[in-house]
């Protein structure tokens, strides 16, 4: 006969009264002194042995955070609310701005860039000189048929139409630009911010292993004390 597979032990949270399997508790004396000391703040009546769900945990730890940041920079930004949660969820912040970016450009803006980057490239120069050296070989080689003589007005004119047209197309690429590197900038703000904290909750972790790790060290060598006292 098959052994029926028993239901996985079930447990409340004291903190959001909900049922949940007691592998996803844990004793809030495992916990930062930091975290526990902001759980202790809502719940002060729960003991050191305590055990409470990790949607519990990742809520306050959400809300330290969150009250952390106030207390340095004063009223908080929605990024960084996002990098608080980001940070008491566990997920990833940083994105490629530019591939997220380039998705959603318009057809005028790929113009506008494909033309400014033709513009400022040496193959753009290259034709434009020789444009402009054929221009003024076939004026001065036809004496009285040239179509625009000395001092070529036309000419002027038409170099006057096109730095006009390229300027406003070259700052339309360049604002764009700017969006982009903004969109960076957040970016390497939000990896920095949530690096920053991360490396002080590390150090609290350790300094409470460190501390705990002393406590049991502590507590057997009281035991050790006590059977050598024992056996005299």
């Amino acid at each position: 006969m098959k052994s029926r597979a028993h239901p996985p032990a079930t447990a409340v949270c004291p903190i959001t009264g909900e049922s949940c399997p007691e592998r996803d508790l844990v004793m809030l004396d495992l916990l930062r002194p930091t975290l526990v000391e902001r759980i202790r703040r809502d719940h002060p009546a729960l003991p050191d042995h305590a055990r409470i769900s990790r949607s519990a945990i990742d809520q306050y730890r959400m809300l330290y955070v969150e009250e952390l940041l106030r207390e340095e920079r004063g009223e908080l930004s929605q990024l960084d609310k996002d990098v608080a949660r980001s940070l008491a969820e566990g997920v990833t912040v940083s994105t490629n701005p530019e591939e997220n970016y380039d998705e959603i450009r318009t057809f005028g803006q790929k113009v506008s860039d494909g033309l400014a980057a033709f513009g400022g490239s040496w193959s753009f120069l290259i034709m434009f000189a020789a444009g402009l050296a054929t221009w003024i070989l076939i004026n001065n080689l036809q004496n009285e048929g040239a179509f625009d003589p000395y001092p070529y007005i036309l000419l002027n004119l038409i170099l006057s139409c096109v730095a006009a047209i390229q300027a406003p197309i070259i700052m339309m690429s360049q604002k764009r630009q700017e969006a982009k590197d903004r969109l960076r900038s957040l970016n390497d703000y939000r990896v920095n911010l949530k690096a920053e904290l991360e490396i002080r909750h590390l150090h609290e972790k350790l300094d409470h292993l460190i501390r705990r790790q002393w406590e049991r060290l502590a507590e057997i060598q009281e035991l050790q004390i006590e059977l050598l006292q024992e056996r005299r």
